[in-house]
């Protein structure tokens, strides 16, 4: 699907120089000067390499059209994550470099987006929201404002995240998937 210079957004795929590209940064600028552009930091999605390209805003790029399916979580193994499609029963395997550290998020029975790119797995997008379970964390000290201070703490899963002092080891806090930040306690 053909689109605009103009409304290329962040995360976006792109069809673009015979690859797929993800987009991470993009900036609209119209200088003094000459017509306006978008500069776009793109990031290959097969080649693992970046590509800064500049496109006037009347040049149309190739979005590309991804089929979306939702599977449910069930294991993993060394390199692979595996899930099945509730209505058939077909099982996949995505490989672990795919996914990256949002594969320590995965539990069972999870229920996620697997988005498709010519019958092959590119991308897999969990729930905004996933429960956590708090490993171990600082002992607030007294004396901190809540509002400003947040300490470090270990979850389940090994990430480290920043959360509120009053959170002790053994709460379980709602952690957002898209930007790994703590949202509330359970």
């Amino acid at each position: 699907m053909k689109i605009n210079a103009s409304e290329i957004r962040v995360g976006m795929l792109l069809e673009h120089k015979n690859d797929l590209w993800q987009v991470l940064k993009t900036q609209h600028v119209k200088p003094g000067k000459g017509g306006a552009f978008a500069q776009v930091e793109m990031k290959s999605v097969n080649k693992n390499t970046k590509l800064n390209e500049r496109f006037r805003s009347s040049e149309t790029v190739e979005k590309a059209s991804l089929e979306e399916v939702n599977f449910k979580y069930l294991y993993e193994d060394d390199r692979n994550y595996f899930f099945m499609e509730p209505k058939s029963f077909e099982q996949i395997e995505i490989k672990k470099n795919i996914i990256g550290n949002k594969g320590k998020f995965l539990t069972e029975n999870l229920d996620v987006l697997v988005s498709f790119y010519n019958n092959t797995p590119i991308s897999v997008n969990l729930p905004n929201q996933v429960t956590c379970k708090i490993e171990e964390t600082d002992v607030a000290l007294k004396g901190q404002t809540v509002s400003s201070s947040y300490k470090p703490a270990i979850l389940n899963n090994g990430l480290s995240i920043q959360v509120p002092p009053f959170i002790e080891a053994g709460d379980e806090i709602i952690i957002d998937t898209r930007n790994i930040e703590y949202v509330k306690k359970i």
